[in-house]
């Protein structure tokens, strides 16, 4: 009964009831919509980071991310790379060499990183074969040819172009100065404009041979998986496979990606309360606006034997009806739109040059999940329940007998 008239008495005044649905539904929209959206840039910053830069799981030598040595390699590395490509859920499994020395061509240089590959173990990797812009990612290079690959910012500091010779210059194993003679092949570009200015790509036997290293030893391994849900057992499977080394998963590799991710999570909350307190008074002020025009009606329904109790419920659910009418609305309305553009995406582009200098997307896919969905929709109704107490209250406090004769 108290649910049937509170959902009548909201429409008495149309035009004001659907002024405030409307400014909730927006309200929640906007709120969902930019809540996706950051969800979309976080998670597609830690997606390029592992397809293009870290990998999900790299094992090292247990000193070599702290001293960065050449010494500090790890041996057979090709041999347990191969056995790691044997395990369940993992794509690929790469032996690499790392240099970090400097990189020449004629009249400048510029520090860099160099990797060395082989190139069809690094495909199920990264995806830096995806990115190339100008020339081949090692493919039909002659044997004579020791071939680079090098990021589209490093090149452009370097003033080089395809089949330009590049020398480098480094310490190698023995702790002798060494250079080696390259020939650019290869160009490519990333959406993380830093990285494409510090990491070059050389083949795993060029490399190893200039640096002194045994065969099949490497710096690095780095590990691919089917999804992100099966590092922490791969880790652990790797931990106990290989006990003398040091096996890190991409949280360990960049924590500054786990706190993106956890300041986004804290963020799109943030977002949602401050737009549900601003919704909050606005439902106190319509609220209360309709309690006073209704003095006289609701002193006649406390006159004729209509309890206070009842007064106060019917005025709340009045309260939490128009809650959850714009909130149910916008919260529809946001993963419908949320949905749309997940497929197509969002482009930014306009804004490229400095989103690539952060390692952002220019493309943007927001996503949601349900669970998130689940807490905005408990908070709005927290919210249509708070915003009626105030006006419920105001009118248990109104005296029939004085409520009657107001006009």
């Amino acid at each position: 009964m108290i649910i049937a008239v509170a959902w009548r008495n909201i429409w008495r005044n149309k035009m004001r009831s659907l002024v405030i649905i409307s400014a909730i539904t927006l309200g929640i929209f906007a709120g969902v919509f930019s809540t996706a959206f950051m969800k979309g840039m976080s998670d597609q910053r830690i997606e390029t980071a592992i397809k293009s830069e870290i990998s999900h799981i790299q094992i090292h030598q247990p000193e070599y991310r702290k001293q960065d040595k050449l010494k500090l390699f790890v041996p057979e590395a090709s041999a347990k790379a191969k056995r790691i490509r044997s395990l369940p859920d993992v794509r690929g499994a790469s032996n690499r060499v790392i240099i970090n020395g400097m990189i020449s061509s004629a009249g400048k240089g510029s520090g860099a990183k160099i990797n060395g590959i082989v190139p069809d173990q690094e495909k199920n990797v990264t995806n830096i074969h995806e990115h190339i812009m100008e020339g081949t990612y090692f493919e039909d290079t002659p044997k004579r040819v020791k071939p680079l690959v090098l990021g589209h910012k490093l090149a452009e500091k370097l003033n080089v172009q395809l089949r330009s010779r590049i020398v480098i210059n480094f310490t190698n194993a023995q702790g002798v100065p060494t250079s080696a003679g390259f020939r650019v092949t290869g160009i490519y570009k990333t959406a993380n404009h830093n990285f494409d200015g510090m990491n070059v790509y050389a083949r795993y036997q060029d490399l190893r041979q200039a640096a002194a290293l045994p065969e099949g030893a490497g710096h690095e391994i780095a590990v691919y998986l089917d999804n992100n849900e099966a590092v922490g057992n791969t880790k652990q499977s790797l931990i106990q496979m290989f006990p003398g080394v040091e096996v890190a998963d991409w949280k360990d590799l960049s924590p500054e990606l786990t706190y993106l991710n956890e300041a986004m999570n804290q963020y799109m909350y943030i977002i949602i309360i401050i737009i549900l307190l601003a919704l909050c008074f606005g439902i106190i002020n319509t609220m209360l606006m309709a309690v006073l025009e209704r003095v006289k009606e609701l002193g006649m329904l406390m006159a004729i034997g209509m309890t206070r109790v009842r007064v106060y419920y019917m005025i709340m659910m009045e309260s939490i009806f128009l809650s959850l009418t714009g909130g149910f609305t916008g919260v529809i309305i946001g993963y419908l739109s949320v949905k749309l553009f997940a497929n197509t995406g969002i482009d930014l582009s306009m804004y490229a040059e400095g989103l690539q200098a952060m390692g952002w997307s220019t493309l943007i896919h927001p996503d949601i999940k349900i669970a998130t969905l689940l807490n905005i929709t408990v908070l709005v109704i927290i919210t249509g329940i708070a915003s009626s107490i105030y006006p419920s209250i105001k009118a248990l406090k109104l005296n029939p007998a004085e409520s009657i004769r107001t006009e």
